[in-house]
């Protein structure tokens, strides 16, 4: 067996362990509101690395895991090596000005006691509001002003994050779920990712413990306290439910009584094994249930084409979970601790508003706030009764900023969004949609435009039209219309 988990760089040069300590435990264990001890924990922080696990996840809202990461870097002050400390900055969705961010990424960087943030992963509850665009570029600036190391996203499907990357934001990394019950970022996301010199940080491997011999031919649990055990309890669930769970628990353990190693290890070397991943992320309980031989052993062996076999047989009993990587925090059904966005995020706003057209009872208008709608007289929408009308839309962000310039898909992406939260403030959702109309600079395009639009309306739908127009006005590929009718 190795004496240290296997290491790997990430695309810039950031070298870390291919196992790395997550500390979302942390907020769990400060759930009565009483702090960790620092001292103590920054000690079992430093046991991990003495024993080669020297990589570091957390987030702003793990209670005080970067407080006690913070402390743990402290004693390495002026070492020629430290460990790895990965965050997250998780804002609620309003303007993202150059101040905001500086102020989020400043207080991580206070609270570690770096100068430097080794790789700042920034998280966005709804791509309908488009300040995460501002967010990411900002980032982008004080990367170079040498406050961050290297960006990363968290939880992005794969249309968000080919977005972000046409639009020349420098991101290395994406955190998302990845384990032997949900597979969404085996498909899409990591063709991207490959194609993209980007590579996944996978957690939930190990389905918040479910993946272990514990769970391995019992009765379905009942009740569930630990709210990180109850999300993926949900991701059971939504896999098609228990019984689908324990065919592929036992294909895993067949594989894990074969090589000599847990069940644990099994679902870890799956999940590595796949080209887009550089890691996957395991719990560290800082002092309680730690697993740090038993990890090891995920390097102690390798899965061959027989074992593969028998747990992709398994997984033929299973159904795909429900939408794209990060939908859990995005969209209904939200696979989260608690059905909802409770654990995270009181509400998602609306980055439009309707308002009432004084001259026009009963009609109302979504405006942009584009200087040239009172000019030229027009709105982002119209709703007139149960009809909404969109107005061609364009990937424009703020006053002129032309988002993705010669991406096409991606453009198209930028442009549902925008159409999305404009249905929505007026009291619609993308699926009341009815008709669309697409205008293409060069028809030749149609395929990646057809494949975002399929994304958002595969299963509604609608009426669409798909025109060449030639000289759109600026550098957009694209312009979309939308006609919505709410029940």
């Amino acid at each position: 067996m190795p004496a240290n988990p296997e290491r790997t760089l990430l695309c810039g040069g950031l070298e870390i362990s291919r196992l790395v300590c997550g500390l979302w435990q942390v907020a769990d264990m400060e759930k009565n509101g009483q702090p960790l001890d620092p001292v103590r924990a920054a000690d079992a922080l430093e046991d991990y690395a003495k024993a080669g696990f020297d990589t570091f996840d957390m987030a702003d809202h793990y209670g005080s895991a970067e407080l006690i990461t913070g402390r743990l870097l402290q004693r390495y002050a002026g070492a020629n090596k430290r460990p790895v400390a990965f965050t997250k900055w998780c804002p609620e969705p309003d303007s993202m000005t150059a101040e905001v961010v500086r102020k989020g990424i400043t207080e991580r960087l206070e609270r570690l006691g770096v100068s430097k943030v080794d790789l700042l992963q920034f998280h966005w509850w709804t791509f309908e509001h488009p300040a995460w665009l501002d967010a990411l570029h900002e980032m982008a600036a004080l990367r170079k002003e040498g406050l961050i190391a290297s960006i990363g996203v968290t939880n992005f499907d794969a249309a968000h994050l080919a977005l972000a990357l046409a639009d020349g934001i420098p991101i290395v990394s994406n955190q998302v779920s990845f384990s032997l019950i949900d597979r969404r970022a085996a498909g899409a996301l990591s063709e991207l990712c490959r194609l993209k010199n980007v590579t996944l940080l996978a957690y939930g491997t190990l389905c918040g413990g479910f993946l272990s011999e514990k769970w391995l031919g019992k009765p379905e649990p009942t009740e569930i306290r630990d709210w990180s055990r109850s999300k993926y309890k949900r991701f059971i669930d939504a896999a098609g439910g228990w019984q689908a769970f324990q065919c592929v628990l036992a294909a895993a353990d067949r594989v894990a009584r074969k090589h000599k190693v847990s069940i644990a290890n099994v679902a870890t070397r799956w999940v590595l094994d796949h080209e887009a991943v550089a890691a996957c992320i395991i719990g560290a309980r800082l002092g309680e249930s730690e697993h740090r031989v038993d990890n090891l052993k995920v390097f102690s062996f390798a899965l061959d084409a027989e074992d593969r076999a028998l747990l992709a047989d398994s997984f033929a009993g299973t159904k795909p979970v429900p939408g794209d990587c990060g939908d859990e925090y995005r969209k209904p059904p939200y696979l989260t601790a608690s059905g909802d966005l409770s654990h995270h995020l009181s509400a998602i706003p609306s980055i439009f508003a309707g308002t009432p057209v004084p001259q026009r009872p009963g009609r109302q208008r979504v405006s942009s706030g584009s200087v040239w709608e009172p000019i030229a007289g027009y709105s982002r929408a119209v709703r007139v009764k149960n009809v909404i009308h969109v107005s061609g839309t364009t990937a424009t962000h703020g006053a002129n900023h032309c988002v993705a310039p010669g991406d096409a898909g991606a453009q198209t992406t930028y442009i549902l969004d925008k159409i999305a939260a404009a249905i929505a403030a007026l009291g619609g959702t993308m699926n009341d949609v009815v008709r669309t109309r697409i205008y293409l600079r060069d028809g030749a395009k149609w395929e990646p435009v057809s494949r975002a639009h399929g994304r958002v309306f595969g299963q509604v739908m609608p009426a669409n039209t798909l025109i060449e127009a030639g000289n759109l006005i600026g550098d957009y590929e694209v312009e979309i219309e939308a006609e919505a009718i709410v029940d």
